[in-house]
Order: C-alpha cells, then sequence, then structure tokens
C-alpha cells in the first residue's frame, strides 16, 4: 500500500469515526453542535490520528482498539485551530479551504466549540465502554500524558511563546522551544501514546517517542516553508500570515535551503529511530518522508 492509499483509508476510519462519537447536528443545542462538527469534520490529513493507531500498530497492537483515542487526538487538534484562528490570537479567514470557524458561527460560538471538542476529547479517551480492550492503567497513563502535552507545559506553552515573540528578534533556542511545544509536543504525543496503548514494552515506547519528537519538530519547519512558497488554494489556508505578522519562523531566522536541510536531518534521524522495528513500522518509515516532500 502506498503512503498515499495508507492516509486515504486512514481518514476514511478516522472521519467515520469522528461523526458516529460526535453529537448530530439536530441535537440541542444545536448551534455548537454544527460549529463542533464544523471544524472537526472540515478534511484535513487526519495526520495525528494515523499516527496514533500507526504506532500501535507498529508494536503490534491494533487501530480498532484504539481509534477512539485517535479520534480524541483529533478533536484536540481541532480545538486548537479554531482557536488559533480567532481574531485574539492568528485572525485567520481560511481552514483547510473553508472559512475558519468563527467566520462562519461568530467569535463566541467558535470558543465554546474549541472548549467543547477539547472536552470531547477527554471523554473519549477515558469512556471505559470504548477502551475497554485496553487495561484500565494504560489508559490512565496515555490520557494523563496526554493532558499534559497538550497544557501549558507543552501545546498551550508554546502558543503563548509563539505570541509573545510576534515582532521581535528571539534566538534559536526560543524557536525551537516554539516549535516543539506549540506543533511537536502533540505529535509526539499521538507516537507515544498509540504506542502505550498497543503494547510496547519500554525499549520501543523510548524508541517511537524519539521518532515522534524528530518529526513533530520537522513537521512544524515544513508548515513554515510552506506559509512562504505554497499555493494558498492547495494549502487550504492563508499563505504569507506569518510573515505579515512577524512570526517566529525557520525561514526567517535561517533562510529557506537551510531550513529545508534541518528539516530532512530531522526525517532522517526519525526514520534510524525505528532501525530495530521489523516492516510493520513502515507506515512509520513513510510518513516521516512525506513530512518534508508535501506541498500541503
Amino acid at each position: 500500500m502506498s503512503i498515499k492509499e495508507y492516509f486515504a483509508e486512514g481518514k476514511r476510519v478516522v472521519d467515520q469515526a469522528i461523526d458516529e462519537l460526535l453529537p448530530g447536528e439536530k441535537e440541542f443545542p444545536e448551534s455548537i453542535h454544527r460549529s463542533m462538527r464544523y471544524s472537526a469534520l472540515a478534511g484535513g490529513k487526519r495526520l495525528r490520528p494515523i499516527l496514533l493507531m500507526a504506532a500501535a500498530e507498529a508494536v503490534g497492537g491494533d487501530r480498532q482498539k484504539v481509534l477512539p483515542f485517535a479520534v480524541a487526538a483529533e478533536l484536540i487538534h481541532a480545538y486548537t485551530l479554531i482557536h488559533d484562528d480567532l481574531p485574539a490570537l492568528d485572525d485567520d479567514d481560511l481552514r483547510r479551504g473553508k472559512p475558519t470557524n468563527h467566520k462562519v458561527f461568530g467569535e463566541a460560538i467558535a470558543i465554546l466549540a474549541g472548549d467543547a471538542l477539547l472536552t470531547k476529547a477527554f471523554h473519549l479517551m477515558t469512556h471505559s465502554g470504548l477502551m475497554h480492550s485496553v487495561p484500565a492503567d494504560v489508559v490512565l497513563k496515555a490520557a494523563n500524558e496526554m493532558a499534559h502535552a497538550v497544557g501549558s507545559a507543552g501545546t498551550i506553552g508554546g502558543q503563548v511563546v509563539d505570541i509573545e515573540s510576534e515582532g521581535k528578534t528571539i534566538d534559536p533556542e526560543t524557536l525551537e522551544y516554539i516549535h516543539v511545544y506549540k506543533t511537536g509536543f502533540l505529535i509526539r504525543i499521538c507516537v507515544r501514546t498509540g504506542a502505550m496503548l498497543g503494547g510496547a514494552k519500554p525499549e520501543s515506547l523510548a524508541a517511537l517517542s524519539r521518532y515522534g519528537a524528530h518529526i513533530g519538530l520537522a513537521f512544524q519547519i515544513v508548515d513554515d516553508i510552506l506559509d512562504i512558497v505554497a499555493d494558498e488554494k492547495e494549502l487550504g489556508k492563508d499563505v504569507g500570515s506569518d510573515l505579515e505578522r512577524g512570526k517566529a519562523t525557520y525561514p526567517a531566522l535561517y533562510g529557506l535551503e537551510e531550513s529545508r536541510k534541518k528539516a530532512q536531518l530531522l526525517v532522517e534521524e526519525s526514520i534510524s529511530c525505528l532501525e530495530s522495528f521489523d516492516e510493520r513500522a513502515d507506515p512509520l518509515r513513510d510518513i516521516a518522508q512525506f513530512f518534508v516532500q508535501r506541498t500541503y
């Protein structure tokens, strides 16, 4: 199966599960549920849940058993995008080729939809009826680590430093902090929790955690590059917005070519973390290569 086919199948599975697990549009109060579904089902690569399922399979686990947790990871990602797009933060008009949530539903409902998606994510992760195939202590530990990764010590912390760095000259250490925490932590924790839920032994869990850290940073560096060189229609969001707001990016600090080299090196390092794994980890290897080749 090619990586394109792998992503298509993973996306199909995740989209179907999101549709089934979120409240319906007509469930009262309708406005919040329409808003939640608008962003959660707006498309996208479904990279994070696919990584979570691929990590579980790489250690011999079953993707169906971890699917609710994978959906939860995508709902967390959707919440961050809704809030990132708000006027108080990035003030973006487009997301995945469609008007951003607050442009359709208003700022108040958009904020609440983000809050509701985050809350729903933890409801799914800790739902005994949905996660019954995984030992309860493993589910608890995975949910605990996910909560830590997306809080002020992770994703939110990176977002705060990103906001506070706008229009300023920052050093390489601060730039790496922003990228690792704002974007990389969620990608890493998806790989790590997928491995945990799939029954990974300590050495495999450590190797996959390193893999996730490397590709998480690589992903954001490539995002920085695409904000400059991508076609806006293909990318599905505003291009050049980072430059307009004076955001801290790798191309701004290192230039395009050096940024590309850094991303490629990180991908090579991520693949090297999988040396002890068999062919079940091939999707993870292919996803890493996709990171530096993607145009959207």
